[in-house]
């Protein structure tokens, strides 16, 4: 799984963000959706909602949060290292070469061993992080059977998608050394396109029961909401995430003819439908605003020139250490520890502005739903409930705000909701022309 990340780790900003996470279709309804012309009901409720302050549970969980992060970075960088010093990599490369013979089972053939052993070095901290520390604070409702069993999973199809995809960047080192880094850069366009498209139709499925959802009534008030900003037609599906979790979280998600709206059941349980609703017309404004598209060309420009980075600093490095290495080019495959190791570091680099953009679209998205519902009241009372329920922190220190939120902070999102009214002031809303019932 790391050599599928080592091209495409970005593709797991996107799919790690509470927004990004993969669903079920938007099929045809079998009668249009219509939209009366009336303007949206304004909020019956204009005191500002308070941004309460964190528990002390949520205080320890932030604060163990950014211990074991540092940790897992610190492991993530070791463990490539490590195969790649000892000379172990080149060890293995031998190995699938005397039972592959041909190049492309060689390339699979080490990429399989390579994956099953970080999987195994990675799995205490995986299982700590994952299972043990979820369920300590209470968060977690998964049983070991179901944690091991998406685990397993999850490794399987990152084996798939590496031994489908990794030998392309390795035959582009071999026929063109100087631009392989280009050239796997724009292929990583059509991947991430390919990976959005496909998650929720045939990934998403495999770790989680996706249905239609339960309550009929909350599910026309979500599609007339759709209907108002273009997104019609669509199926509303409700995930049990319940036996996995007690965070809650809501999305839109796919492409074309695989684009869904989802609910995880733990959020229908605990927000009211005003609530609900402004949470889907945010899910909404990623969709109508083509964040997807644009985070994806984003992206894929942040991978190319971390990829010349990469480019540059692999041959010094061979030049230098190929005798230890074990290699003496990067078109090798026992060189993807030397890629993952460079890779993680200069995407460390460039996270803070990636997740800046990410932040960014966030904004814009909590903007357009204030707009399309008109209801500062459930927005802000929302993402207290958020807070609660996912132990977040409103206001965490600014080294967390560079290197681990995609999202705005809470506290800045409550601030936001509490003041931002320009129907009131009859200013001009910024969105209001991409609503269906515009005037």
């Amino acid at each position: 799984m790391r050599a599928v990340i080592l091209l495409f780790s970005f593709c797991v900003i996107l799919s790690a963000s509470a927004d990004a996470q993969p669903p079920p279709p938007l099929a045809q309804r079998s009668a249009p959706l219509t939209q009366p012309a009336t303007s949206p009901p304004s909020q019956t409720v204009t005191d500002p909602v308070p941004v309460p302050e964190p528990s002390a549970k949520a205080l320890a969980y932030y604060r163990s949060g950014n211990v074991l992060w540092g940790i897992a970075t610190v492991w993530g960088l070791l463990i490539p290292a490590l195969f790649l010093f000892t000379g172990f990599s080149a060890h293995l490369r031998t190995w699938a070469q005397r039972l592959g013979k041909r190049w492309f089972f060689v390339v699979s053939l080490y990429f399989i061993i390579f994956s099953l052993l970080t999987f195994v070095l990675d799995l205490p901290l995986a299982y700590y992080t994952g299972y043990v520390r979820e369920h300590a604070y209470g968060l977690s409702n998964q049983t070991f059977g179901k944690w091991s069993g998406d685990a397993l999973t999850g490794l399987l199809v990152g084996l798939v998608l590496g031994v489908l995809f990794l030998w392309l960047p390795y035959l582009l080192l071999r026929r063109s050394p100087r631009r392989w880094w280009l050239y796997t850069g724009l292929l990583a366009i059509p991947f991430l396109f390919a990976v959005i498209l496909i998650q929720p139709i045939w990934i998403d499925p495999l770790f989680n029961k996706f249905g239609p959802m339960k309550d009929t009534a909350l599910e026309a008030s979500i599609l007339r909401l759709a209907a108002r900003v273009g997104i019609a037609g669509g199926r509303v599906f409700e995930v049990e995430k319940s036996e996995d979790t007690k965070r809650v979280n809501a999305y839109v998600t796919g492409l074309g003819t695989t684009k869904r709206i989802v609910l995880w059941d733990t959020i229908i349980a605990k927000l009211n439908e005003p609530e609900l609703l402004f949470v889907m017309g945010h899910e909404m404004g990623h969709d109508v605003l083509g964040h997807i598209w644009k985070l994806i060309l984003f992206y894929s420009v942040v991978i190319i020139a971390t990829l010349y980075a990469v480019h540059r600093t692999a041959d010094w490095l061979i030049t230098h250490y190929k005798h230890r290495f074990g290699f003496d080019q990067l078109a090798d495959i026992a060189s993807l520890p030397l890629l993952i190791l460079l890779f993680s570091l200069y995407s460390f680099l460039v996270t803070p502005i990636a997740l800046a953009y990410s932040r960014h679209t966030e904004h814009e998205a909590d903007r357009f739903g204030l707009e399309l519902t008109r209801n500062n009241h459930a927005a802000a009372t929302a993402f207290v409930k958020l807070q609660t329920e996912n132990l977040d922190i409103p206001r965490p220190g600014w080294l967390f705000k560079l290197w681990r939120a995609s999202h705005p902070t809470i506290g800045e999102r409550i601030d936001f909701y509490n003041r931002y009214r320009p129907w009131e002031k009859n200013e001009p809303l910024v969105y209001r022309q991409l609503f269906t019932d515009a005037k």
